[in-house]
């Protein structure tokens, strides 16, 4: 077996990875939280958020607060397992040079 098996394409891009990791430590984050932790525009944070949705790893909850749009992400379980497996595939990785 491949040490780098459980290495998830889906987290390859460095945003994606930063996504993940904050929704791992909050329960929820909104777009501009992430935006402003993460430092990347609208269009690329969008892009990255809808690649992580669409492979079902987050999930997606659009509200009004007052007259504002709202956006919020959190993990889904899957999104949750599939991170922490990434996580673990690396560590070893790491641990084996």
């Amino acid at each position: 077996m491949s040490i780098i098996n459980n290495i998830n394409k889906a987290f390859d891009h460095r945003i994606r990875l930063g996504i993940m990791s904050i929704l791992m430590v909050n329960e929820y984050a909104d777009f501009n939280m992430l935006k402003e932790l993460l430092d990347v525009t609208d269009g690329n944070l969008a892009s990255h958020t809808k690649a992580l949705e669409n492979v079902e790893y987050i999930k997606v909850e659009k509200q009004f607060i007052g007259r504002k749009p709202n956006t919020r992400y959190s993990t889904t379980k899957l999104g949750a397992l599939e991170f922490k497996k990434h996580i673990d595939a690396l560590e070893k990785l790491i641990n084996k040079q």
